[in-house]
């Protein structure tokens, strides 16, 4: 009987018809030097510093690293995947237009033929829309230059691993991007170091609006320096990065230098207030020593008219139980220096509006009045940093 072809290949008992493709992988000399440079990538992202020339296990990454910067060739090829600028500027080779035109051996520039998927029936066209203002680019700068900002960076990458600093949430550019001040962006710390922004006034359909335009000089760990505007700053910021919050000392020291006696031509920046809930609502009423600590641009009375109305004030009217006009200080700063002085003694509670919608606020403290009464004092007297608060004793101690 006659086998037919399945036959045959199904009857291979030692896998003498089995074929095996081989595969040859050719690496060039292109792709050995981009995967050099990458380990120095991977030491630099996982200690966050060049190779040491003092230590034998990494001098063979550093000298690597020097013969890299070296050659202009080399950096031209690897500055794609530079990530975080160890080769510094490189002057890329560009061709010119009629170049690139005159080098089209299969005519695929040619004007002839089809065009209509070029024409854009549904988008608008162009000078439809005001010009767009110039893409601020991220420059290098010189190691030199960069010294004093690396020095600053790593201070505060230490100050956030002791705690002395915190990662926040970032809202309200307006408020909070604030020259001389840390931000994460991207993951890499940066430093406003000059904000150009002024009030200016924007015509809308729904009527006019002043707000804060103008360009920045920001600082990038990575040794890169910025002049992007300062609304797209706050939107990089709030889109992947956080506020770094400051030192208590450093927001101390701010505020001290303008605690002086108030002249005829000083500025009021606002008021700082305590409040007292008069809320029916059966938790926050028996709670004892409950009281609001904030700050307001406008007068306390002023603000608090909508109280009942508001989640900030526990849909409730309140009672001012104190409130006191700064001047030529950062507020903010103040009020923020406060809250974080009595962190542990926060409220935690959830509220929910008519709409059944969740509020957790966050300015309300279960201390007693003469503490934070106290505690102001020794802010205005210069020794709050010598202090913190005991929430077990309910006291101010020593630290």
């Amino acid at each position: 009987m006659a086998k037919s072809l399945d036959d045959i290949f199904n009857d291979d008992d030692f896998g003498l018809l089995e074929s095996q493709q081989k595969q040859s992988f050719v690496r060039t000399d292109e792709d050995r030097l981009i995967d050099s440079f990458e380990e120095i990538n991977l030491f630099y992202e996982k200690n966050n510093r060049e190779p040491s020339t003092t230590s034998m296990s990494e001098y063979t990454l550093s000298a690597r690293l020097k013969g890299f910067r070296a050659n202009e060739q080399n950096k031209s090829i690897l500055k794609t995947f530079d990530r975080f600028n160890l080769l510094g500027e490189v002057e890329l080779k560009m061709e010119t237009l009629d170049d690139i035109l005159s080098d089209d051996d299969l005519g695929l520039l040619d004007d002839e033929g089809d065009f209509s998927i070029f024409e854009f029936k549904y988008t608008p066209k162009e000078g439809s829309r005001a010009n767009a203002d110039y893409i601020a680019q991220r420059k290098s700068i010189s190691e030199r230059d960069f010294q004093k900002y690396e020095l600053m960076f790593k201070q505060v990458h230490k100050e956030l691993k002791e705690g002395k600093r915190k990662l926040l949430n970032f809202t309200n550019a307006e408020d909070n991007l604030i020259e001389g001040n840390f931000y994460l962006v991207d993951g890499l710390l940066c430093y406003l170091e000059v904000s150009k922004a002024e009030k200016v006034v924007k015509e809308n359909k729904s009527g006019d609006r002043i707000r804060l335009e103008g360009r920045t000089v920001t600082v990038f760990e990575n040794g890169t320096i910025s002049n992007m505007l300062f609304r797209s700053l706050g939107k990089a910021i709030q889109k992947n990065g956080k506020l770094v919050t400051n030192t208590d000392e450093g927001m101390y020291n701010e505020l001290q230098e303008n605690f002086n006696s108030v002249k005829e031509e000083d500025v009021q920046s606002g008021w700082i207030y305590v409040l007292k809930s008069k809320s029916e609502n059966a938790k926050i009423k028996s709670l004892e020593n409950l009281y609001k600590i904030g700050f307001s641009k406008y007068p306390v009375h002023e603000r608090v008219k909508n109280a009942s109305k508001e989640a900030t004030y526990l849909f409730a009217d309140v009672e001012i139980i104190d409130s006191r006009a700064c001047y030529n200080v950062n507020i903010q700063k103040l009020e923020n220096l406060l809250h974080r002085f009595f962190a542990e003694a926060c409220l935690d509670i959830d509220l929910y509006d008519k709409l059944g919608n969740r509020y957790i606020p966050r300015e309300w403290f279960l201390v007693q009045l003469h503490v934070i009464n106290e505690v102001i004092e020794l802010i205005l007297n210069g020794n709050i940093i010598n202090y913190k608060y005991d929430y077990i004793k309910s006291q101010v101690i020593l630290k």
